[in-house]
């Protein structure tokens, strides 16, 4: 071996052992609705940046209650607006860095071909025993849900009928093992290569409060290279497309 050639490999050595020192394992918080699309995101920002996330799936009310109680998180991705500029507001999030990764789509949602129409009438004609639904106070998927049923005029009729998760994960889970014929759930969870199985309804945003969801920097984040990598790949066109991908809509 030339030494040339030599130090060249020990350079390499080198640079290579300084960047993964200077890595982040990055303890992120995640609303269950966004799953699917964060694994392919992760995979992507790992291979890019060298940073590791380590994440951990939710519900958003549940993320708030931790992280208020000190959890050691350091991003939220949050399925709400609301929840990052609460915590901005109580100290234990950085002002000035919640933004909106995606906008999210509700969807009612069968397993079982033909069982939903898509104009949600199976609501009114009510030809099934159990509707799954998430937790409103703590997912806001779940919340919009009620609020769908509350403007067609449904809600009191089939809120004895309700089966409730306490994450939109459990309540899809509802639906996609039969225990509930059908149920709210957000449209990335049963979208796969640009089809939904099963039968669905994606319901029309005029009759929701839109699910604008929000990332921000928690305060043990604040001042390390990983969690702003994030934030930043977060918001880049690689990031946008996998995102939209899954059925969100995104400001760029």
């Amino acid at each position: 071996m030339t030494i040339p050639s030599f130090v060249a490999r020990l350079f390499a050595g080198l640079l290579l052992a300084s960047t993964a020192a200077r890595a982040d394992d990055i303890p992120v918080a995640v609303a269950a609705n966004f799953t699917a699309p964060f694994n392919k995101i992760a995979a992507e920002f790992e291979k890019d940046t060298g940073h590791r996330l380590v994440a951990s799936f939710g519900s958003t009310g549940k993320f708030y209650a931790q992280i208020r109680n000190g959890a050691p998180f350091e991003v939220l991705l949050a399925a709400d607006d609301e929840t990052p500029a609460k915590l901005v507001k109580e100290g234990v999030a950085v002002a000035g860095s919640a933004f909106s990764y995606g906008i999210g789509k509700l969807v009612l949602w069968s397993a079982k071909p033909g069982l939903v129409d898509d104009r949600g009438a199976v609501l009114k004609g009510g030809a099934f025993e159990r509707l799954a639904i998430a937790d409103p106070r703590l997912a806001p998927y779940g919340a919009a849900g009620v609020e769908v049923m509350k403007k067609l005029g449904v809600y009191d009729a089939l809120t004895p009928r309700l089966v409730t998760g306490e994450t939109l994960a459990q309540a899809h889970q509802f639906v996609a093992s039969g225990n509930a014929p059908l149920g709210f759930v957000a449209l990335s969870q049963v979208l796969k290569d640009g089809r939904i199985d099963g039968s669905a309804w994606i319901v029309p945003a005029e009759l929701h409060t839109p699910i604008r969801q929000d990332a921000v920097l928690l305060n043990p984040g604040q001042g390390k290279a990983g969690p702003a990598a994030l934030l930043k790949y977060l918001q880049g066109t690689k990031a946008q497309a996998l995102i939209r991908s899954y059925g969100y809509d995104t400001a760029k």
